[in-house]
Formats: structure tokens, sequence, C-alpha cells
């Protein structure tokens, strides 16, 4: 493996106290290159979405180290991990999350305008990246006008404006029918190989496993197996 752009070590998590207190990451250890596919594997419940979210720095662990190339996340304050976060992390879930009452051109400038850009230069990498996810000609379509597929595909778009490192998707395809599923699974191969981009992919989805670099199985809350 190349040098890692994420390398974690000993990740611990737990939800709850006394008798409902739940161990959900128990002691991970994951390196990750830059510019590698990474599935993660996993029955429902193992620690996969909460693993994902502590790679993100939506969350913090108990106990552990994790580097961004060399940057140490863990022990870094709250304003500095958003910080962290909204330059160098996309996120696209299950679910898109679009807001309903804007078309896809301004879902895809959201995080630039939020972010102090300006609404014309917003517009225009918002608009370069639609037309690489292949909506170019949907701008102006509002979420409740695009099919399942179309929503991800301006999701996808969404989290790559900011030209984040590294992608972190929680089954982007677990809502679509076989097909659909099969371009966004496409889609993302070809992001990865144009961009160089990092991606770390939580699924079920055989299909979607079979078209990462790597995939590794999560076993109560710890990495058990190499899958290749």
């Amino acid at each position: 493996m190349a040098s890692p752009l994420l390398r974690v070590e000993g990740l611990y998590k737990t939800y709850g106290e006394g008798a409902s207190r739940v161990e959900v990451l128990r002691g991970v250890d994951l390196a990750v290159a830059e510019g590698e596919r990474l599935g993660i594997l996993g029955v429902s419940g193992v620690g996969k979405s909460t693993l994902l979210h502590v790679l993100g720095a939506l969350d913090v662990p108990d106990t552990g180290t994790i580097w961004f190339g060399d940057e140490r996340l863990t022990g870094t304050p709250d304003r500095e991990l958003a910080s962290f976060r909204n330059r160098s992390v996309g996120f696209v879930f299950q679910f898109h999350h679009l807001l309903p009452e804007f078309t896809a051109l301004e879902n895809v400038m959201m995080p630039l305008l939020i972010g102090g850009e300006s609404r014309k230069a917003a517009a225009l990498r918002a608009g370069g990246l639609l037309e690489e996810v292949g909506l170019g000609h949907r701008v102006t379509h509002k979420p409740g006008e695009l099919s399942g597929g179309e929503q991800q595909r301006v999701a996808i778009a969404r989290a790559l404006v900011r030209a984040p490192r590294l992608l972190l998707a929680d089954e982007p395809t677990g809502n679509l029918d076989i097909e659909t599923a099969d371009r966004v699974h496409e889609l993302l191969v070809q992001l990865n190989e144009r961009r160089n981009l990092t991606m770390i992919i939580v699924t079920h989805n055989p299909a979607l496993a079979e078209r990462m670099t790597r995939c590794v199985r999560m076993v109560a809350g710890r990495i058990d197996e190499e899958l290749g």
C-alpha cells in the first residue's frame, strides 16, 4: 500500500451507561491509501456506520488515534474538526437529504454559499460538477422532479463541490433499483479514477463491493478480515 491518507489505531466507541451501555467500536485498526476505493462490509449492527462517522469527524472516539496525512485528528478542538470536515471530507448517505425547495444547482451550490463563496463562483463550480455526474441538463429541476438515481447524483456532486480528498459513503445505492444502482456504482468508480479521490464505502451490495480496490469485513466492532 502507498503511504496512507488515513490511518486509525485502537479506536473504541461506546454509547450509553450502565445496563444500556453498548460498545460499538472495539479496537479498530485501519489504513487507507490515497486514491483507494475501500469497501467496508458486515451485517447490520457491527459498527460500520459509527466507524464512518468517526473517520469523518462527525463523531469522536472514546480512545484511539486518527491521522489524516500528517494531521492528527484525535484531541482536536471541535471548531478545528469542523474546519477539517468542510475542507477535506465529502459525505454521501443512503437517503440524499436534498433540500426540496431548491433546484439541483442550488443544492450543490449550498456548501459553497455557506462557506462564503459568491453566488456566481458557486454556480459555476456546481454547474461543472453536475455536468460531470451527467446532470448538466437537469440543473433547474427540483429534487421532486428527479428520479432516485438522479437525486443521488446530485447528492454526490454536492459532496464533491468543495473538492474533498476523502469521500465517505454509507449505503449510497441502498435505496435504488439494480439498474440505477449500477449506474451510480460506475459513476463512483469514474470519479475515483479521474480525481484520485479516496473513497470509503459501507455497503451490503455485492456488485458495489466487487468494484472496490479492497474490502474489509467488520465483525462485532472490529476489522475482522481483509477481503482483497
